[in-house]
């Protein structure tokens, strides 16, 4: 019999209440994220340091020491056969706390996910890199999980992922899946990269693209022949490539422009939003495809001009966040006050929100 856990009755609560996220701070009420939005869980009391130092302790068996040294862990934990959740540790101004997501126990599909049917697409690509990019709790994750099972249920690859902590589970299917942790399996992400060029892979996903070793061994290991999936935190197709190539110093980013420019594959910028009845979020992509044009604009510090070849690149399956907004209002899927907010130009969602 499994013995219950300080957590895990506030567990039960957010699974019940279809949370995605429970935040726990040291003499707070507990609180989850329900469809965005952030709801005080009051049939709980406030956790006080004791408590919160046991709770935590309980879940990270050991690795309490490192979290006391560095003031901060990441890692996954289960609740049973119910779920699994991302995790993080942290010390700040009010004293100990900690975050929970949950991981969806099933992997879904890209049609599941009412994403656009080019994602399936990116399994296609025989090396190059393809970016997923969205503000934190956007979805990146679970949408880059759909076109990993995607490529493992349909392809014959051996695919590597290199995350911190694992979320999702992979089965191999028809593809074999290797799966590191940083922080248990290898050290750092940059560490992980280096280790797969030298392990007969084709594809990698790079759970955070974080720092300049990391994004320039993804580039390099994605001109050098292998499919490298990876994520950035950023809000479109555009800021991405300009946030790569920002990263570098100022004599390096010529080259790596052209680097880019050869090797990029696809973008995929993703906004989370609450639907229009207040029951579930829904997801809203800007999509890049790479072409002989954007890889000039790339080449020639033109990145401002890729909307205009983003928006007559319809027929490719690209398409940009605005549109998809605006769609999304039209259809009342999602309302126009939360569109304008994601929006990148506010008048153009302005007549909605007098309507």
């Amino acid at each position: 019999m499994m013995t219950m856990r300080r957590v895990d009755a506030l567990f039960d609560r957010m699974l019940a209440l279809g949370a995605s996220d429970l935040h726990l701070h040291q003499d707070e009420v507990p609180k989850a994220r329900v469809h965005g939005t952030m709801k005080p869980l009051n049939e709980f009391p406030a956790i006080n340091e004791q408590g919160m130092a046991q709770l935590m302790k309980e879940l990270c068996t050991g690795r309490w020491d490192e979290f006391q040294s560095r003031h901060d862990l990441d890692f996954a934990c289960e609740f049973g056969e119910k779920a699994r959740f991302r995790v993080n540790f942290k010390k700040h101004y009010g004293g100990l706390g900690a975050v929970f997501r949950v991981i969806p126990s099933k992997i879904l599909s890209i049609g599941d996910l009412q994403a656009p049917e080019i994602l399936k697409e990116f399994a296609d690509f025989h090396s190059g890199l393809v970016l997923l990019t969205g503000p934190t709790g956007s979805g990146k994750s679970t949408t880059l999980a759909a076109i990993i099972d995607h490529i493992n249920s349909t392809r014959r690859r051996t695919i590597l992922t290199i995350e911190e902590p694992i979320e999702f589970v992979h089965p191999s299917r028809e593809s074999v899946i290797i799966q590191r942790e940083v922080g248990t399996d290898v050290t750092t992400f940059s560490e992980g990269l280096r280790g797969a060029l030298r392990q007969d892979v084709e594809v990698v996903l790079v759970g955070e693209m974080r720092d300049l070793e990391t994004i320039r061994l993804a580039v390099t290991a994605a001109e050098t022949g292998l499919l490298v999936f990876g994520t950035l935190h950023t809000n479109s197709a555009i800021k991405t490539i300009d946030r790569i190539i920002d990263v570098f110093p100022p004599d390096e980013q010529g080259s790596v422009r052209e680097s880019l420019a050869n090797a990029l594959r696809a973008v995929c910028a993703q906004q989370l939003l609450p639907t229009a009845d207040g029951k579930g979020r829904i997801a809203a992509h800007e999509i890049l495809i790479q072409n002989r044009a954007v890889s000039n604009m790339i080449r020639e510090a033109k990145t401002n001009q890729i909307v205009q070849a983003m928006m007559s690149g319809k027929g490719q399956g690209m398409q940009i966040m605005d549109d998809v907004l605006e769609n999304l209002v039209r259809r009342k899927i999602v309302t126009a006050q939360n569109a304008w907010m994601k929006a990148a130009d506010k008048e153009r969602f302005e007549p909605y929100l007098s309507q």
